[in-house]
């Protein structure tokens, strides 16, 4: 071995030499007990549901008529509300990401608004805009006779309007992160533009579209306030299972457990199915 072929003994000795273990670093007292006191706080309410559950009575709470009705509504409502958002959000979110326009901030920002707002408050906004006398609902109602409150419609379009911002910061996200060369390397071999985003783009943000489609669906199945205020609470017509557990919880505490226990699957559901994104350390 020559001399320049030798390991540098000042390198081996700051790294610790290949087989270098990283050293445990020691939680401070002052954050750990905080954080116990979080973790505690946010699973005990998860661990008594599961404790209080009527286990036994299950199969039967849960293939009751209203149960599955509610059920399939909010499966079908939720599916329909994340396609709207799909049709109509990543157009959005290209938008955002890729053009420059004059109060574009502005526009981030009032999309993003359906994050903070009260679900109770956008329900209110969807009635006074889309009711029977609101800024376009008065039209929709004379012209072609379309009432939408309290409708199934009406629930898909709640849903989409709590649900859409979810996949539209998604895809945002995805297409910043892509590099737009990709694009204009296929519009100058004489793809229009429109070519490139649905042969070049659409493929690179896949995966942050699948992450914001799951969002969305899952926001959707869990929606109440704006559903409640701007579609109502009709067994078989508006009621989802969001819904119906408040209901059952007034009735029924079992039923309306059980029901909880369905959501909380679904939840969990969907936290397996972004582990890759939220539960795995970068």
């Amino acid at each position: 071995m020559t001399k320049t072929d030798e390991p540098d003994a000042g390198a081996v000795a700051v790294t610790g030499g290949p087989r270098r273990r990283r050293a445990r670093s020691t939680v401070p007292l002052p954050l750990l007990l905080p954080g116990a006191v979080a973790l505690v706080f946010l699973l005990l309410p998860l661990l008594a549901l599961l404790l209080r559950a009527p286990w036994g009575s299950l199969p039967s709470l849960l293939t009751s008529t209203e149960v599955w009705q509610a059920l399939q509504l909010s499966l079908l409502s939720a599916t329909a509300a994340t396609a709207v958002s799909l049709v109509l959000g990543v157009p959005l979110a290209w938008l955002l990401a890729r053009t420059e326009f004059p109060g574009r901030g502005l526009v981030r920002a009032l999309v993003t608004l359906p994050l903070v707002l009260p679900p109770v408050v956008g329900g209110v906004a969807l009635l006074l805009a889309l009711g029977r006398n609101g800024v376009v609902g008065q039209w929709l109602d004379s012209w072609f006779g379309i009432t939408l409150p309290f409708t199934t419609t009406a629930v898909v379009i709640a849903e989409s309007f709590v649900a859409m911002p979810f996949l539209v910061i998604s895809v945002e996200g995805t297409l910043r992160a892509a590099d737009p060369r990709y694009e204009e390397a296929a519009t100058t071999l004489g793809a229009s533009r429109f070519t490139a985003f649905r042969r070049v783009t659409l493929p690179l943000i896949a995966p942050g579209i699948a992450a914001g489609s799951v969002l969305a669906w899952a926001r959707a199945l869990g929606e109440f306030g704006a559903t409640i205020t701007f579609a109502g609470n009709f067994p078989g017509r508006t009621q989802t299972m969001p819904l119906a557990v408040y209901l059952a919880l007034q009735n029924d505490p079992d039923a309306a457990i059980a029901l909880s226990l369905v959501l909380l699957t679904v939840s969990i559901a969907v936290l397996a199915g972004l582990r890759d994104r939220w539960m795995t350390p970068s």
